[in-house]
């Protein structure tokens, strides 16, 4: 955990002991409801806050709260400060802007998992159920502070909360907060959340007219990244629930009017998923609703079978989708630099908290995607994980537009007269304009170009009690010569190669292995070769 993130959670903590009065706050402090029902004039504002913070550039949860974007943060109390990760950070945003705009607002206090097994309800097998909520209603003449009821609200959820099969829904009572979206530009839209059933949680900001998904995530350190949606978040089962949800629409009922407009007691509801116009289970069982098997469920537009990723796309484009092979490879490599230079903040937090001067632990966590503590805080693999995916999903694209430009396919854009000339053009002056700078062990700084990258993508070191060169996957003797040798983390680094080589987040498998474990390959242990992620030599080979 990092400094800051200490300092942010010991005011959130503060919030459930201090008496109100202890607190010096000045401004507006109460969270009156003053509607009884979110109308969609409230969902579309509720979009315009979201996109406008996505936009800004916040670095973290709380810059994105306080900076100019956000049009309510003059009402906010002096001293008030925000933290969320993934998970929460959707709820941070939507109980706010309830907050600000006397509307009801409800969330999962409590979820167990279908089966009753397993030991981290994140990652339940059968997906979750609700068993408690909590709303935002006022139980008496005076008001709640909003600020406390917010923070404690937020401090709820988790990504457990997104866990879930939409079809075991109760819309009265225990409800989900979310329903799954239906993929059109009505369904997805700015505060859509898409859920990783790995264990993560984004929320889109934009989407352009050519149909990418622009998405911000908070972390555990409270630092906000930005990407474009694609195979980094895999498609699951109906169970787990994973894709792109929206909030629900609430409801206060049975509350009696005061003479001040504002609303006293009654319950949070909400209406059946099957009656909102944005509700579809097609992302789960395709456009041919197969739901025998969901993993063989097909999609298609216009008439034409498409990948899922590309049929999302198709469905949010405005007019037909085309695609121009050397746009297309330079917006993937822009985001691709963007994602690598966020991973810089990720690993200066582990060297900033000194985690890498720690001794190496005897045995990796449990699972090393979904662990907690000081490995979920400062490790990385299911960040590398999704980087990979990225490059690997960058490197099958352009392939298959320079195959599907040699068969005549209409949806390839394309007027030049050396397709594979102006794509190795447009690569080598992208690469060139991306350059990323992380500081070693000594403080010296070192420029890594995109090409160093590439070069390195399965020698970076997810494991935050590595030095930064290892985290970098430093591969000569002179830019390694500031890491402080060690050699049992030298033995680990080598050791967890397999696991570096692997881009799928296995969530089910048992992974405390120790050092003997990891050169014994045991199962589950990483694979031997990594998928080709080198769009350059296909590029060259052409």
């Amino acid at each position: 955990m990092s400094t800051r993130t200490s300092i942010l959670r010991l005011v959130l903590i503060t919030a459930f002991v201090l008496p109100i009065a202890s607190v010096a706050f000045a401004g507006p402090q109460h969270w009156k409801i003053t509607k009884t029902q979110w109308t969609p004039s409230d969902e579309k504002n509720y979009s315009a806050f979201v996109a406008a913070l996505g936009e800004s550039g916040c670095r973290n949860v709380a810059e994105c709260m306080k900076s100019s974007a956000n049009p309510y943060r003059g009402t906010d109390p002096v001293g008030f400060d925000f933290w969320a990760d993934c998970g929460r950070f959707p709820y941070l945003l939507r109980g706010y802007f309830a907050w600000k705009n006397g509307l009801p607002f409800s969330v999962e206090s409590q979820v167990k998992a279908v089966d009753g097994l397993g030991k981290d309800i994140r990652y339940s097998a059968k997906g979750n159920y609700v068993s408690a909520r909590r709303d935002s209603v006022q139980r008496s003449a005076q008001p709640p502070i909003g600020h406390t009821l917010l923070q404690q609200l937020v401090m709820f959820p988790s990504t457990a909360m997104y866990r879930y099969n939409a079809e075991l829904d109760q819309p009265s009572g225990l409800f989900f907060d979310f329903v799954p979206a239906k993929i059109d530009r009505n369904g997805i839209r700015p505060g859509t959340v898409i859920y990783d059933a790995n264990g993560h949680a984004a929320i889109v900001y934009k989407i352009e007219t050519d149909g990418r998904i622009r998405f911000f995530d908070a972390h555990t350190d409270a630092l906000i990244t930005r990407s474009v949606y694609g195979e980094k978040f895999q498609r699951s089962s109906p169970n787990s629930g994973g894709g792109f949800k929206n909030f629900r629409p609430l409801y206060l009922t049975g509350a009696s009017q005061q003479s001040d407009g504002s609303y006293v007691g009654g319950q949070v509801t909400t209406i059946p998923m099957t009656s909102l116009a944005d509700f579809s289970m097609e992302q789960f069982f395709g456009t041919n609703n197969f739901r025998a098997n969901w993993s063989k469920a097909e999609f298609a537009f216009n008439g034409q079978k498409l990948a899922f990723y590309d049929w999302v796309r198709s469905r949010l484009a405005i007019g037909d989708l085309k695609y121009h092979p050397i746009d297309e490879m330079l917006n993937m490599m822009d985001t691709l630099c963007n994602d690598v230079k966020e991973r810089v903040h990720a690993v200066d937090a582990a060297i900033a908290n000194a985690i890498d001067e720690k001794a190496q632990p005897a045995s990796l966590p449990e699972n090393i995607y979904g662990a907690s503590g000081e490995w979920e805080s400062f490790s990385t693999p299911s960040r590398d994980a999704r980087l990979k995916t990225s490059f690997v999903e960058l490197r099958k694209d352009v392939q298959r537009f320079v195959e599907l430009h040699r068969q005549g396919s209409p949806r390839v854009i394309y007027s030049g007269t050396n397709l594979a000339l102006d794509l190795r053009t447009a690569y080598e002056r992208a690469a060139d304009a991306c350059v990323i700078v992380y500081t070693r062990s000594d403080q010296t700084r070192v420029k890594l170009s995109y090409h160093h990258v590439v070069a390195r993508l399965y020698s970076l070191s997810f494991d935050p009690y590595q030095c930064a060169e290892r985290r970098w996957g430093a591969d000569s003797n002179q830019e390694l010569s500031t890491c402080p040798y060690d050699a049992t983390k030298e033995a680990w680094y080598q050791a967890e190669q397999r696991l570096r080589n692997q881009i799928d987040r296995t969530y089910d498998v048992k992974m405390g292995f120790s050092l003997q474990d990891l050169r014994a390959k045991a199962p589950g242990s990483g694979v031997d070769t990594p998928p080709d992620a080198d769009l350059r030599r296909y590029l060259y080979s052409l």
